[in-house]
């Protein structure tokens, strides 16, 4: 049961977004851009950082959903958003996302645990400064989206097909 009245049926990040429709709207834009905006990044690969850091945040409907999301963009193989979320360095993606993952994952720890070696190796594999900064952004998004969500305890379906349709 959530903490406050919402909603019902509406799962995640959707109950709290439908209760508050004034935070709604720079929260939801803020998503757009950062996952489907114009960028060199692919909205899979922004789709996956945003799905890995949801996952070691612990934050059920966000990282389901945004693992629905990077699914679907790349033909409905789940087999790989989950290896990225789990073990990114043994996902078969470019050393590019692998270096990029990580800084996420440093940033869902706190932002002074990325260091400039870490920085490095994204740079080493052909990342932008723009790239690197839109990681660092997506992972401080998502952290605070799943605190949103999971601060709330807002309903959040389990089964991964629940999330399909989302996708």
């Amino acid at each position: 049961m959530a903490h406050i009245q919402l909603q019902d049926g509406l799962p995640g990040i959707v109950g709290p977004l439908a209760f508050s429709p004034e935070t709604a709207q720079p929260l939801l834009q803020l998503a757009e851009v950062l996952l489907r905006g114009p960028n060199t990044l692919t909205s899979a690969e922004r789709e996956m950082i945003a799905a890995h850091v949801s996952y070691r945040n612990e934050c059920d409907f966000c990282q389901l959903s945004h693992s629905a999301a990077a699914a679907a963009h790349l033909g409905g193989s789940y087999d790989l958003i989950e290896c990225i979320k789990i073990h990114p360095d043994a996902a078969e993606v470019s050393n590019k996302l692998k270096a990029l993952l990580n800084i996420a994952g440093k940033v869902q720890k706190g932002g002074k645990y990325v260091t400039a070696q870490d920085v490095d190796r994204p740079r080493t594999n052909g990342a932008t400064d723009k790239e690197i900064h839109d990681t660092v952004l997506i992972a401080a998004a998502f952290c605070m989206y799943n605190r949103y969500v999971d601060g709330l305890a807002t309903p959040q379906p389990l089964e991964r097909e629940a999330y399909r349709e989302m996708g």
